[in-house]
């Protein structure tokens, strides 16, 4: 058995072959990482009215560190080929910010609803596998990834979800609100209409009338301010009726899949107690 000392004499190595030896390893990982693939499954239909042309196609593009979704996407519109070498139209999707502000890179990733800006390629798949990527199946389909989320915003004027303006008077300065009502308030007011929420919504589809979770927090948010809270008995009377407060089953997973993290949950539980104190009370607290 060699002593201490041979086995320090042995490992030991020189400054010159520790300096060679780094830049190899560098090579190596560099090398590495060029000749990894990222693989993207993408279910794809021409047109609306083209259901026959539904499929999956497959693609790969070079890896880089810290890849987005969204990178692999653009990465594949300036080469459309599929993994065995067709070149095909590039890829209908929709981008705006890249930084999960516009939320209109809004799709299913590996079945989770998920922006495209902000889930990281490692995460998704750490040992290679293909990542696949459908479009939002509550919404109707324009092209691709493309679904037109016109209700989203259809579900915002249901509720009035905006501060009525006379533009005929003279400007004054807002009522002073208290800092826990800014802080409720701020917090509501993250939503980019993504319409994450509506998706993952059990009680949300095109059949029902329920106007989901970003439009209640909207009410919420809006009531909680001075200037907006004028409008909060119109609110109040539109979530009370067909599609309002009373439709959601509580399931809690639009706040699971908020992108922006935002707290659905309370924002639909305060309108509900507000809807049920005037349902009792009624013209009392006008």
């Amino acid at each position: 058995m060699a002593s201490p000392k041979d086995r320090s004499d042995t490992d030991s190595s020189s400054p010159e072959d520790l300096s060679e030896r780094a830049p190899r390893a560098v090579e190596t990982r560099s090398k590495a990482d060029a000749a990894r693939r990222v693989r993207l499954k993408i279910r794809r239909q021409d047109a609306p009215d083209r259901p026959e042309t539904r499929r999956f196609e497959e693609f790969e593009v070079g890896w880089q560190p810290r890849m987005m979704v969204s990178a692999a996407l653009r990465e594949l519109d300036l080469e459309p080929v599929t993994s065995d070498g067709r070149r095909v139209a590039p890829v209908a999707w929709e981008a705006a910010c890249l930084e999960e502000t516009c939320g209109a890179c809004t799709m299913l990733i590996n079945g989770r609803v998920a922006q495209a800006c902000s889930a990281l390629v490692d995460e998704l798949s750490p040992r290679g596998k293909s990542i696949v990527l459908e479009p939002l199946r509550k919404f109707p389909l324009i092209r691709d990834l493309i679904v037109d989320r016109a209700r989203v915003f259809e579900a915002l004027g249901r509720v009035h979800g905006w501060v009525d303006v006379d533009l005929e008077q003279p400007p004054a300065p807002a009522p002073a609100q208290a800092p826990a009502a800014q802080r409720a308030e701020y917090a509501l007011g993250r939503c980019t209409s993504c319409a994450a929420c509506l998706e993952a919504c059990p009680q949300w589809s095109e059949q029902r009338e329920f106007v989901g979770a970003a439009a209640l927090a909207q009410v919420r948010r809006l009531n909680l301010n001075p200037v907006g809270g004028l409008g909060r008995s119109e609110r109040l009377e539109r979530v009370m009726g067909p599609g309002g407060v009373a439709d959601c089953g509580k399931a809690q997973n639009c706040v699971e899949v908020c992108p922006m993290q935002i707290p659905l949950v309370d924002g639909i539980q305060g309108v509900a107690r507000d809807a049920t104190k005037r349902l009792i009370f009624g013209w009392l607290l006008d």
